[in-house]
C-alpha cells in the first residue's frame, strides 16, 4: 500500500504538479501564498521533501542536472499526480483533528499563576492579530485570486479570526479571575501554617471547618487511605470550581491528618499499623454543607470511590497547641516527636489534649524527601 503523504510532502508535490519548479521558486511561491500560515515548511526542509518525493518516484528532475542542486527543476511524475489526486480527495473530505500546541499549554496551565497565564494569552492574542494583518496584506497584493487560492486565504483568515476570538475570551476570563480575590488558608492563617523549624511555638487554634474522612492502619499500605485522600481532593476541587463560578475563589488547602493511637509511643516508634487517622482538607468559612453535598455528588459521578460515602464536614477547635515545622522524610519525625513528648511538654507543665495533627505542605510525589515540609501540632492543656 502506498505510504501516506505528510502535509509538507502534499504541499510541495501539489506546487510541483501545478508547474515544474526548482527549490528557490518553491520558496517564493510558498511565501507569496502564505503557505506557512497553515503548514510547517521551512526553507531548508523544501529540499529534504523534494528528495523524499524523488526517491518515491513522485517527482523527477526535468532536463540535464547542470549547476547547483537548488536550481534543478522538478516536475511531477504520473505516479506523483495519481497519488496527489488521491491524497487531495482524502484531505478534502476528512476533518483533521485539532492538534494546536496551545491546547497542551492550557492542559498544563495549573502549574502557573493566573497572572502568568493571562500574560501569555495577551502575547498570543497580539501575535495572532499581527499574523492576520500580514496574511490580509499578502492576499491584497495578489488580487484577483483564482478560486482555489481564494478558498485557501478564506480558510486561513477564518482560522486566525477564530483563534483571535478564542484568545480574547480566554484572556478576559483569566483577567477576571486574576482580579478576583482568592482565599488561601496558608496565607490567611500564617500563624497556623508557617511555624519555625528551629523551636516549638505555641498557638491558639480557633474552630476551623474541614472535609474529613476517617480510617485505620498504615497509610503506606492501606487502600482505604488512598481512597480517602482521593475523595478529599475530588470533593475539594469540585467545591473550588463551584464557588469560583459564584464569584468566590479559593486555593485548595494542603492535606492534613489527625493521628491517634492507644499508645502515644507508637508515633515515636513509627508503629503505623496501630494508628487511627482522620484525613482533612480545610474549608473556607463561606462553604455550606449543601455545597459540600453537591460537590460529593459531582465527585462520585466522575469516579466510584467508597470513601465518598464516609466523607463528612468536621468542625474542630484545638485551642492551645504546640507546633513546629519538620523538614525531611515523614519517617524522620520520630526524634522531633520524642523531644516534644519527653522534653518540651514536661518542662512546660503541659500534657496531651487532642489528636496529633500534621499538615503536609509538600507533595511527596514531586518533592525530594529531604525537602518535605510538615507542620507537627499537638493540642495541649496544663498537666
Amino acid at each position: 500500500m502506498e505510504a501516506a503523504l505528510t502535509d509538507a510532502e502534499l504541499t510541495v508535490l501539489g506546487l510541483i504538479a501545478e508547474a515544474p519548479r526548482h527549490g528557490y521558486e518553491l520558496e517564493r511561491v510558498i511565501e507569496e501564498r502564505g503557505v506557512r500560515n497553515w503548514t510547517a515548511l521551512g526553507f531548508s526542509s523544501i529540499y529534504y521533501v523534494i528528495d523524499k518525493l524523488a526517491k518515491r518516484g513522485l517527482v523527477a528532475p526535468e532536463g540535464p542536472r547542470g549547476g547547483a542542486k537548488s536550481r534543478v527543476t522538478y516536475g511531477a511524475t504520473a505516479a506523483g499526480r495519481d497519488l496527489l489526486a488521491a491524497a487531495t480527495r482524502a484531505a478534502l473530505a476528512e476533518p483533521a483533528p485539532v492538534r494546536a500546541r496551545v491546547l497542551v499549554a492550557m492542559a498544563n496551565s495549573p502549574v502557573l499563576p493566573d497572572s502568568e497565564i493571562a500574560a501569555g494569552l495577551a502575547e498570543r492574542h497580539a501575535a495572532l492579530a499581527q499574523r492576520l494583518a500580514e496574511l490580509r496584506g499578502t492576499r491584497a497584493s495578489q488580487e484577483p485570486l483564482p478560486t482555489p487560492a481564494r478558498a485557501v486565504f478564506d480558510y486561513s483568515e477564518a482560522m486566525l479570526a477564530a483563534e483571535i476570538a478564542w484568545a480574547a475570551d480566554a484572556l478576559a476570563t483569566y483577567q477576571k479571575e486574576t482580579a478576583m480575590e482568592k482565599y488561601d488558608v496558608k496565607q490567611a492563617r500564617k500563624d497556623l501554617y508557617a511555624p519555625k523549624a528551629k523551636d516549638f511555638s505555641r498557638v491558639d487554634v480557633p474552630e476551623l471547618r474541614y472535609l474529613a474522612v476517617d480510617g485505620h492502619g498504615d497509610p503506606n499500605a492501606s487502600t482505604a487511605y488512598t481512597e480517602a485522600v482521593e475523595a478529599l481532593y475530588g470533593t475539594a476541587y469540585a467545591l473550588k470550581f463551584a464557588s469560583k463560578a459564584e464569584g468566590r475563589d479559593f486555593t485548595v488547602g494542603p492535606l492534613e491528618g489527625l493521628w491517634r493511637a492507644a499508645d502515644p509511643a507508637s508515633f515515636v516508634e513509627r508503629r503505623k499499623g496501630e494508628w487511627d487517622w482522620t484525613m482533612l482538607i480545610s474549608l473556607p468559612e463561606w462553604i455550606t454543607d449543601a455545597q459540600v453535598r453537591a460537590a460529593v455528588a459531582k465527585a462520585a459521578a466522575k469516579k466510584d470511590n467508597p470513601a465518598l460515602a464516609h466523607l463528612r464536614v468536621l468542625a474542630l477547635t484545638e485551642g492551645p497547641s504546640v507546633q513546629i515545622l519538620h523538614i525531611g522524610p515523614y519517617d524522620d519525625e520520630g526524634p522531633v516527636l520524642a523531644r516534644l513528648h519527653d522534653e518540651y511538654l514536661p518542662a512546660n507543665g503541659l500534657t496531651f489534649n487532642g489528636d496529633h495533627h500534621e499538615i503536609y505542605l509538600g507533595d511527596p510525589r514531586r518533592t525530594d524527601p529531604a525537602k518535605l515540609k510538615t507542620v507537627l501540632r499537638q493540642p495541649v492543656k496544663p498537666a
